[in-house]
């Protein structure tokens, strides 16, 4: 247990760290804004409470907020995200269920669920980002646009993340 708490600790850091120091810096025409650290929330143990995966969510996206002055918006998708994460599990459960210490990733569930899984979950953060950060409609499609480009970066960079921080023993698995 005190472990796995490490390990989930040790992914936050990770993940911010890059989202704040690398990612944050990256302009690519206002049209391609990648958000890994919403990997941090994709990848929280299922079995997690409710209230605690919340809770995290709000926090992972006042800190971002912070470092990026977006005054709640990161916070508000989060949470949005966070929000649908459970159903949105319980629609791909296996046929057997969730293992009690599960955490969704291609190792444990397979490449394809996990693509849908992340897919959709990355598309409801984006989509509550950006057109809170619009805040019009009149921009409606040029927003679409960057919601489907960023949201496809981002799901690349979960993917090769996923192979990259697996360790070899595991993939055979």
């Amino acid at each position: 247990m005190i472990i796995e708490i490490i390990r989930i600790i040790l992914r936050f850091l990770m993940l911010v760290s890059i989202q704040v120091l690398v990612l944050n810096n990256i302009q690519l025409g206002g049209y391609l804004n990648p958000f890994l650290y919403v990997m941090f929330i994709l990848m929280l143990p299922v079995r997690l409470p409710k209230a605690v995966l919340l809770l995290t969510a709000m926090f992972t996206g006042l800190i971002i907020d912070m470092f990026t002055n977006t005054m709640g918006m990161h916070a508000a998708a989060c949470l949005f995200m966070a929000y649908l994460r459970p159903g949105w599990l319980r629609i791909l459960a296996p046929r057997d269920g969730y293992e009690t210490d599960a955490v969704p990733s291609v190792k444990r569930y397979g490449f394809q669920w996990f693509v849908v899984y992340a897919a959709v979950m990355v598309f409801a953060h984006h989509f509550v980002l950006f057109y809170i950060e619009v805040f019009r409609f009149s921009e409606f499609f040029s927003t679409f646009l960057r919601i489907v480009l960023s949201s496809l970066v981002t799901l690349l960079l979960i993917m090769l993340s996923q192979y990259l921080f697996t360790r070899p023993e595991d993939r055979t698995k």
